[in-house]
């Protein structure tokens, strides 16, 4: 007799040729996290991994980052999010979020944002109708220098509420710089920061199901897809280079595949 036992939630599909686990399924080994109250402790066990799936549970603002920095890579991420947001990051009753940071650089808490809570970097976005929007996360290096992120994007002539374009991946170029937002292509205009928001277009899926996040890195461009759809771009990047961060930032989610692929620059 043949017993076939699955694990509910963890499967996978399998990795590409050539492709690197960076999350083993096991233990945090090639990591460590940070938090801003607690630096390199975790008292409150915010970062654990259970039965396949790394857990973030949302309780203070910080991040898990590679130990290692890379560059010119095709890095497959699947989360889902789980029920719990916190009033780290003012999130009780709002949009759950977290990020995945590119080309972090600069001692860690370097960050402008959170007072200290992350790493000057390009930051795709992980939040519900938000996916896939660029973040540029300011900070300050060792001798005070500030870090100051830039991307230039092909834009769409509207703005959001705040001011910042939407992605048209051709058209008018906008160069970006220290700081700001690159709305992903087809985000709602309406997109409001409430739970379980969502857009009559999102390609997210809803809560408690799984999400596959693409990030292709190659020289000064940078791609996202969001469960195989192309959600934004960008080129002249800076950094082009750095360590690989998952955010914590107030909500609860799980992890179970980050999986990064060199590929050569172009």
């Amino acid at each position: 007799m043949l017993l076939v036992v699955a694990a509910v939630g963890v499967e996978k599909r399998s990795s590409p040729p050539g492709a690197v686990p960076l999350f083993n399924g096991t233990n945090l080994a090639g990591w460590y996290s940070w938090l801003v109250d607690t630096k390199r402790d975790d008292p409150r066990h915010v970062f654990t991994v259970t039965n396949g799936l790394l857990r973030i549970s949302g309780d203070g603002l910080g991040y898990l980052a590679t130990e290692q920095e890379h560059s010119d890579y095709r890095l497959i991420v699947e989360f889902k999010w789980g029920a719990t947001n916190w009033p780290w990051a003012d999130r009780i009753g709002k949009a759950s979020d977290s990020g995945l940071f590119l080309h972090s650089v600069g001692p860690d808490g370097n960050s402008n944002d959170g007072h200290g809570a992350f790493r000057a970097a390009i930051e795709c976005q992980i939040m519900q109708g938000a996916t896939g929007d660029f973040l540029l996360i300011r900070g300050t290096n060792e001798d005070g220098s500030l870090i100051a992120p830039r991307v230039t994007v092909a834009v769409q002539p509207e703005r959001d509420a705040e001011g910042w374009p939407f992605a048209a991946f051709t058209g008018r170029q906008q160069t970006i710089e220290r700081w700001g937002r690159v709305n992903w292509l087809n985000k709602s205009r309406q997109w409001k920061d409430e739970s379980d928001f969502r857009g009559a277009r999102d390609v997210e899926k809803p809560r408690g199901q799984w999400n596959e996040l693409v990030c292709i890195c190659q020289g000064d461009h940078i791609t996202a897809q969001l469960n195989g759809v192309t959600v934004n771009e960008a080129h002249g990047v800076f950094p082009r280079r750095g360590k690989i961060l998952l955010q914590c930032e107030g909500s609860e989610i799980y992890f179970r595949r980050v999986t990064l692929k060199p590929i050569a620059r172009r």
